[in-house]
């Protein structure tokens, strides 16, 4: 018994840290979008016990190191279900360590997978609850679309969906510590913040061109010497008639949105041959339940 669930990436089109929490966590502000652009993750029960993993990606941990390992864990244990043999098969197509939530999205498809699988009939909501137990981008990932996401993610509301655009996706030859990132920024101290009050009003509306202009990311202040590589996406993305860009997450990997596929190619087939991950997408619409 085997069933094949998609893995979609994530983008932060805003994001914005309110402040740092006594826990030592940070109560976020963002609005994510869902793209194309997927893992596959085929999921299979057999008669013994026990968790493997196997990837295309040979640097991957296999062991419960692994988020989509946790996933299943996480799942067979909040639900107090006897434990089963689970085969995962993950084949990567979302650049690791982006800011695309592709683990997430991993660990996302097992939750969902499982629950059909096993007949357990969990809501959304239900999912999401089980997928803040391993991370703060898995609610929004169990379920997609365009959504606000506040605290440390486990608040999701969903919003008027963005329109249909093309999607550039560039990530540079490095790779950024998330908790680096997080211990540079100071909530007393960011300069600029996005608009996501008149991003939500933007979608609404269902103009691109002005969700566009207000793309923005607090952390993009705060990269230091590697700021410099994500500028210079951004600013190729630019030149090349993306209406906005921005880096999603904690980076580095920067996306533009296009109203235009032959301008979107264009920008891709420049940038693709200067930085190997270099992905043309859509955005998926909405699917946020």
């Amino acid at each position: 018994m085997e069933i094949h669930e998609r893995a979609y990436g994530k983008l932060n089109l805003s994001l914005d840290v309110v402040e740092k929490l006594s826990t030592g966590y940070h109560d976020l502000r963002t609005v994510m979008e869902t793209v194309e652009l997927c893992d596959d993750v085929h999921i299979a029960l057999g008669a013994g016990e026990g968790v493997r993993l196997s990837t295309n990606l040979p640097f991957l941990p296999t062991d419960d190191r692994n988020i989509a390992v946790q996933a299943a864990q996480v799942f067979f244990r909040e639900l107090g279900l006897p434990p089963r043999e689970v085969s995962i098969r993950l084949h990567k197509r979302l650049p690791v360590s982006a800011g695309m939530g592709g683990g997430s999205s991993n660990a996302a498809a097992v939750l969902r997978g499982l629950n059909t699988l096993l007949g357990t009939g969990l809501t959304v909501a239900r999912l999401e609850g089980l997928g803040f137990l391993i991370g703060s981008d898995v609610p929004y990932c169990v379920a997609h679309g365009t959504a606000l996401a506040e605290g440390r993610g486990e608040r999701l509301t969903a919003l008027w969906p963005l329109p249909s655009c093309h999607i550039v996706i560039c990530k540079p030859k490095f790779s950024i510590s998330t908790a680096g990132l997080f211990g540079r920024i100071d909530c007393s101290k960011i300069r600029h913040r996005p608009d996501t009050a008149g991003l939500q009003a933007a979608l609404q509306a269902e103009d691109l061109g002005q969700v566009a202009v207000r793309l923005y990311n607090v952390f993009e202040d705060v990269l230091g010497g590697r700021g410099k590589a994500v500028m210079d996406i951004k600013r190729s993305l630019l030149d090349g008639g993306a209406l906005g860009a921005a880096m999603t997450g904690t980076g580095p990997a920067v996306f533009g949105l296009f109203d235009e596929e032959g301008l979107a190619q264009a920008a891709y087939e420049r940038l693709r041959k200067v930085y190997s991950e270099t992905f043309l997408t859509k955005n998926r619409g909405p699917v946020l339940g």
